[in-house]
């Protein structure tokens, strides 16, 4: 079971990472650091993104360290297994009626967009590093999923302070690691299409998360008993069903 829950945390934390580059600050970091804009600014954009890189190992590792103090907390409480797999499948289902807004809640959260006049005011190495830890600790910028939350949870229920720092890091690198796909943004019309691209598969993306949170839900519920598992699925694909439902006539 401790192998199962850690192997959901790390769907959980990719699924996250991945949808997180819809944010308005993923986007903003990829019309902001490309080829075509570290050209105009005077710098290297392969080693603008590098820093970037490594600045969001950075703002990974500071997610990691705070996961590790909970899972550091979870282990001293000396839970068993079942009781992390339970709790582990009810804030998933938690997490899918959050984002399909079931609950309220309304996604992206902590609507904060980073400083762009760090643009034009520091070197490219800061800006990057900078950005980088902040895109890295999934926290500072806008949260688009509760993935992010989930992740954390997952990790600190797995009770292991070496996973929880490794999936922190996992997810700095991931998050940061979108900033490669505006490699071949050399040209205006290059940039346009990655844009395009990107906002066609938008809402794609975030029911493949919703999918997922589900998944976790209804998986770890019935290890721990078959019971659960069908009752967080059965509530919680009603809730997202109904929450999508509400969301249709929002967006048009």
């Amino acid at each position: 079971m401790d192998v199962a829950l850690k192997s959901m945390a790390l769907v959980v934390a990719f699924a996250a990472a991945a949808r997180s580059t819809w944010s308005p600050c993923g986007l903003s970091m990829l019309t902001s650091i490309n080829p075509l804009a570290e050209r105009g600014r005077g710098h290297r954009y392969g080693v603008t993104a590098a820093w970037f890189l490594l600045g969001a190992l950075a703002g990974g590792a500071t997610l990691g360290v705070a996961a590790a103090i909970a899972a550091l907390l979870v282990a001293g409480l000396g839970l068993s297994t079942e009781t992390s797999m339970a709790a582990a499948a009810m804030a998933a289902a938690l997490a899918a009626l959050g984002d399909a807004g079931a609950l309220g809640v309304h996604f992206p959260i902590l609507r904060r967009q980073v400083n762009e006049r760090w643009l034009d005011e520091l070197r490219g190495w800061l800006y990057g590093v900078g950005f980088g830890w902040q895109i890295g600790v999934g926290f500072a910028t806008y949260v688009m999923t509760a993935a992010v939350l989930l992740s954390v949870v997952m990790a600190a229920l797995s009770g292991s302070a070496l996973f929880a720092l490794l999936l922190g890091l996992l997810f700095g690198l991931l998050r940061g690691s979108a900033v490669l796909l505006s490699s071949r943004a050399t040209s205006p019309g290059a940039l346009r299409d990655l844009l395009r691209r990107l906002d066609g598969i938008d809402e794609l993306t975030r029911r493949i998360v919703l999918l997922v949170e589900l998944s976790v839900a209804v998986i770890a519920g019935a290890v721990v008993a078959p019971w659960l598992g069908v009752a967080l699925g059965a509530v919680g694909s009603v809730g997202v069903l109904g929450g999508l439902r509400r969301a249709v006539p929002a967006s048009r």
